[in-house]
């Protein structure tokens, strides 16, 4: 009996796209931050920040692209697993890189002691929870307890970002307040997804408005840039 074919199911080619333009946007983004930084540390970081966001991605958002266009095996499910636990680590980074830039958005202000302290080890403690082998990345079941407690780590570590853009405000007319609500819509978008996709697959839809909230970071640098 010939086994039949796979075919693509138009979710799937939607999101492969989208996915696909995403990792597009992320690399020349970062290509424009450092051809036009020119020494400004500012923008060489937003490069560096960008470059963080999309590289981590793109080792979970590659393997799903694949599984899109030829269907899903066990080295693909083993390659999501890895790309999901490499791309929590990198949003860690990703966060307290967007720190330094907010500080070096707004020299005149200094990150307080309590806040760079809360986004630091709040950004240790869950990249050492992300590298716990009891996560069991590759498996469909994970680790409820353990998810639940990265995640809650890093929430924190996003509100010590978002106090920072709530002090600065609008700022030298930046209108950075922008940055509070993109990382809200993140995390609101984020969690549900980490907590509950396993259970309720349709919630995973809200990783599109999530990664538009990134999009949408990193599209105020380029605003600063240009």
């Amino acid at each position: 009996m010939r086994e039949e074919k796979y075919q693509p199911k138009m979710p799937d080619i939607m999101e492969a796209i989208f996915d696909a333009g995403y990792l597009i946007f992320d690399l020349v983004a970062a290509i424009l931050f450092f051809t036009y930084a020119k020494g400004n540390t500012l923008f060489i970081l937003y490069g560096i920040l960008t470059l963080t966001l999309g590289g981590g991605d793109a080792f979970h958002l590659v393997p799903r692209i694949i599984r899109a266009a030829r269907g899903t095996n066990d080295r693909i499910k083993k390659q999501l697993g890895i790309g999901l636990q490499i791309s929590s680590i990198t949003m860690t980074v990703f966060y307290i890189i967007l720190m330094y830039v907010w500080k070096d958005t707004f020299p005149d202000f200094n990150i307080p002691a309590a806040v760079k302290a809360m986004v630091w080890i709040s950004a240790i403690i869950r990249i050492a929870v992300c590298l716990l082998p009891q996560n069991n990345w590759c498996t469909e079941d994970g680790n409820l307890k353990l998810s639940i407690i990265r995640n809650a780590v890093f929430a924190v570590t996003g509100i010590g970002v978002i106090i920072l853009y709530a002090i600065s405000g609008n700022a030298n007319g930046y209108h950075m307040t922008r940055m509070v609500a993109a990382i809200i819509i993140s995390f609101g978008c984020y969690l549900p997804v980490t907590l509950f996709s396993k259970t309720k697959p349709k919630v995973g839809l809200l990783m599109i408005p999530k990664t538009c909230a990134y999009m949408w970071i990193i599209a105020m640098g380029l605003q600063l840039l240009f």
